[in-house]
């Protein structure tokens, strides 16, 4: 199955949320306490927020020897604390947390794992349940496949329960009896009292009939902040929540637009509306379908989400009008699964105000249909009956919520590592069209019937329940794994098979590199890595784990290793070979050979001493580069890209650019890597290839992420965000920033709309760059972040750029360089570099066209 994927270059993460912050006790009256704890902590300790979290064993029973605390081994770079997320809890048995709570109070209960290696315990081998009383809140869990399904260092699983009526709340972490060794863990938990925030809602589909919500306990799916940016818990109106950008889940190409509140509309709560409801922040941004009427009657402005199927769901969308004023201005009906969930919406009605808040509860039964995805589809469309004065909708905010089952069950099946998800607008369900005649005459039909078919679908449920528990109890599969959004993919996922079908596979590793791919076997891998010990262990990715080993006597090479208990990699582990192998220059890292026996998939590479380009900028003890070094590195990192987009027989789209990525060598000579996510671009007849969304979160193209058509412009702003990485010495997403600040993109292009670029440069460098080199290389900077690809310069002119940077800086009292005289210098460097080219098959076209091909870009960089 496909995971619910939209991806999104600003925000978020996913993969990616701040810790979650206190409750802002002035704003809801509790009479339960808070707990924020620390898991296998043995002090108090601050997270990044200036958070304290506890220590948890003293509400662990005193007889818990059975629990172990373990610190992680490895500091996943996504993570922007380590606390609570570097020391853990471990259960070899069953064990309780015991919570002094208010009987009568409702509670949210945040669960934060991080699925690494803990002493000797692998988090591959950790299948668990969790319980609170009647509810299961997890169950067979293995946040290790979660992890790698959602391609997210942590995972944060969100509850609110019902009171339970008695004084003590036990959390219970029960290892999996299905599994030799199994073993539960924790890395934080919070127990959060709040208020009733639900009430009874209808049931789309079911005329008439509601559902009482405040009797049920619910997992949040989704969280979103429509229309507007990432809110941190911090920023939440006092219950610690966190809201999403809704951008990654918004279909097709059809996202309509978005709108700020100006200063001048207030935003007032109405007295049956509490503050805490949702924050400020999420009632004054919105998104709509634009000014063109026309257009908006052809079209729904519809979001999809990945779910979990035979459960019931609470969907709340918020609404606050700061635009129109009357009645009957802008009137809309909402379908939620193609169903009609509410006709001739009006928020002014509603609130008979502007900027005023309201809020719409739904509930909806999502059943198990043969050959159909496991997605609910919201949709808005201006309603046609009204003769409202503009055909438009509006939606500020979105949360959807997992309604507990007849067993109090909450858990989903571990998701599926797999593709992210492709959007292809002739192969979606369409969505219901109201103008539709035959849509108008389905929707009326559904409503005759649903009344009749009410019983049936409601003893269907039951029956699904039962089948999904017993799937649950027996490791069943799912495709989505929790309510975090997946804004991005930094790798893909297949099925873990031997390439050749053999124990050795040497056949198949040569033919796919056209022969130039070295075999070398497992022996002499485990023989350079010393069996893979721990100590030669210098990095760690999604793929696996990288060691420092030797081979052939003494040689010192990097050998990066799949992870034995993953299903990922496959496809990386094959286009690394076929690409690498071809492919040889000076900016690229130099694939030396493979190993591919008994279920291992292993690539060995050239040593680079000096590790990633990150390391060097920040978060690290490396000295800092000085301007001049970081430059050189951005030329050398340029020349490796503008050879994959021109210089071979194929434009090759890197398609996962960041500092990572690039590597330095002994003489900190840049080196492009990882090519696991790499395509063949488009040829003479075609201006893009249409494809899955890949990349990493932050570096994302604004525009392959909306058409999912991936063109080199992809890679050029990509490169952008790394070049304002490189000028800050900061991150490309720091969720701990103020939230206008947590998307480098976004704020290096804020501050040079208002010509304070300067506030953004790395201190350790700010009294180095000439001005006039500094304008160069953020004018360049910028223009690769364009929004539309066709407005970015290509690679060539990017180096072109870059190396007059250089000579800015180098230069500065001389004279500035000619462009002729600049263009011949790049075209004799290239020349050197690109007569290496492509061995094999290739190499002798590359050749042929790489003085004229590679001439032409730097003289004309027109790009493709």
């Amino acid at each position: 199955m496909k995971l619910c994927s939209r991806v999104n270059f600003l925000v978020i993460i996913t993969t990616f949320c701040s810790i979650l912050s206190k409750v802002n006790s002035s704003k809801i009256d509790t009479n339960s306490h808070s707990f924020v704890l620390a898991c296998g902590a043995t002090n108090n300790a601050t997270d990044a927020d200036g958070r304290i979290w506890s220590p948890d064993s003293t509400y662990l029973p005193s007889s818990s020897g059975n629990s172990i605390t373990s610190k992680a081994k490895y500091q996943d770079p996504s993570l922007i604390s380590d606390i609570p997320y570097m020391t853990a809890r471990i259960f070899k048995t069953q064990t309780a947390y015991t919570f002094p709570v208010s009987p009568k109070s409702r509670h949210w209960i945040r669960l934060h794992f991080y699925p690494s290696f803990y002493d000797n315990f692998n988090c591959s081998n950790s299948f668990f349940s969790v319980t609170v009383g009647e509810f299961t809140l997890l169950n067979n869990f293995s946040a290790s496949i979660t992890a790698q399904a959602l391609t997210q260092a942590y995972i944060i699983r969100e509850f609110t329960l019902v009171p339970l009526q008695t004084a003590t709340l036990n959390i219970t972490f029960s290892p999996s009896s299905a599994y030799k060794d199994a073993f539960a863990f924790i890395n934080g938990i919070e127990v959060v009292s709040m208020p009733e925030i639900f009430q009874a809602a209808p049931m789309v589909g079911f005329t008439g009939q509601t559902t009482e919500t405040q009797a049920a306990s619910m997992q949040t799916m989704f969280r979103l902040n429509v229309g507007g940016q990432y809110i941190p818990a911090n920023n939440d109106s006092g219950l610690g929540r966190i809201w999403y950008d809704d951008t990654p889940y918004l279909y097709g190409a059809s996202f309509g637009i978005t709108s700020v509140a100006n200063n001048s509309v207030k935003i007032s709560y109405p007295s049956n509306l509490p503050n805490y409801t949702s924050p400020v922040d999420v009632y004054k941004t919105a998104r709509s379908m634009g000014p063109n009427a026309d257009v908006n009657r052809n079209y729904n402005l519809t979001w999809i989400f990945q779910i979990d199927a035979n459960f019931t769901y609470l969907v709340r969308l918020h609404f606050c009008e700061f635009q129109m004023k009357r009645m009957n201005q802008r009137v809309f009906n909402i379908y939620i699964n193609n169903q009609t969930a509410l006709e001739d919406a009006d928020v002014i009605a509603w609130t008979a105000a502007q900027g005023v808040p309201a809020y719409k509860d739904f509930v909806i039964c999502a059943t198990d249909q043969p050959g159909d995805d496991e997605d609910m589809w919201v949709a808005l469309h201006p309603s046609g009956k009204t003769h409202a004065e503009f055909s438009d909708v509006i939606l500020n905010g979105l949360e959807i919520f997992k309604i507990n089952d007849t067993t109090g069950n909450l858990a989903g099946p571990n998701p599926v590592p797999s593709p992210p998800l492709k959007i292809a607008i002739d192969s979606q369900p369409k969505p219901t069209f109201a103008s539709n005649k035959t849509t108008k005459k389905g929707i009326i039909a559904g409503s005759v019937v649903g009344m009749a078919a009410g019983f049936g679908i409601v003893l269907g449920v039951l029956a699904f329940v039962k089948r999904r528990k017993n799937m649950n109890n027996s490791g069943g599969k799912s495709s989505r794994g929790g309510w975090l959004p997946i804004y991005s993919r930094s790798r893909t996922t297949e099925t873990r098979t031997t390439i050749s079908g053999k124990s050795s596979g040497s056949s198949h590793i040569s033919n796919m590199g056209g022969g130039l791919c070295r075999h070398f076997t497992l022996p002499e891998i485990k023989h350079g890595t010393k069996n893979f010990d721990e100590s030669q262990v210098i990095g760690v990715g999604g793929f696996g784990k990288v060691y420092k080993g030797e081979i052939d006597g003494g040689t010192i090479v990097a050998i990066k290793r799949a992870n034995p208990s993953s299903e990922q990699g496959l496809h990386e582990f094959q286009t690394e070979i076929e690409l690498l192998s071809k492919l040889r220059h000076r900016h690229l890292v130099s694939l030396i050979g493979a190993c591919e026996e008994n279920g291992e998939m292993i690539l060995v590479y050239d040593y680079m001493a000096n590790g990633t380009l990150r390391e060097h900028l920040y978060k690290h003890n490396k000295p800092p580069l000085s301007w001049k070094q970081r430059l050189d590195i951005c030329i050398g990192a340029a020349r490796g890209l503008h050879y994959l987009h021109t210089g071979a027989r194929y434009t090759i789209i890197h398609r996962d650019v960041k500092t990572t990525n690039i590597l330095l060598d002994d003489k900190l000579v840049a080196k492009v890597s990882d090519f696991g996510l790499s395509k063949t671009g488009p040829n003479l007849h075609q201006t893009h290839v249409s494809t899955m969304v890949k990349g990493s979160f932050g570096y994302l193209d604004p525009e392959y992420f909306r058409r999912q058509q991936l063109t080199e412009k992809s890679d050029v702003y990509s490169f952008g965000v790394v070049l304002f990485e490189v000028l800050s010495g900061r991150p490309a997403l720091n969720p701990s920033l103020p939230k206008e600040q947590v998307s480098l993109a976004d704020w290096a292009l804020h501050c040079h709309r208002r010509n304070t670029t300067k506030e953004i440069v790395d201190s350790h460098i700010k009294g180095e760059i000439i001005q006039e080199c500094l304008k160069q290389f953020v004018d360049t900077a910028v223009s690769c972040l364009s929004d539309h690809g066709t407005d970015r310069p290509s690679m060539g002119s990017v180096l072109w750029n870059l190396e007059y940077c250089l000579q800015l800086q180098s230069n500065p009292d001389g004279p500035k360089m000619v462009a002729e005289q600049k263009a011949n210098d790049a075209y004799a460097m290239h020349t050197e570099l690109l007569s290496i080219a492509e061995e094999g098959g290739e190499g002798q076209e590359s050749e042929e066209h790489s003085t004229e091909a590679v001439f032409s870009q730097i003289v004309n960089p027109q790009g493709r």
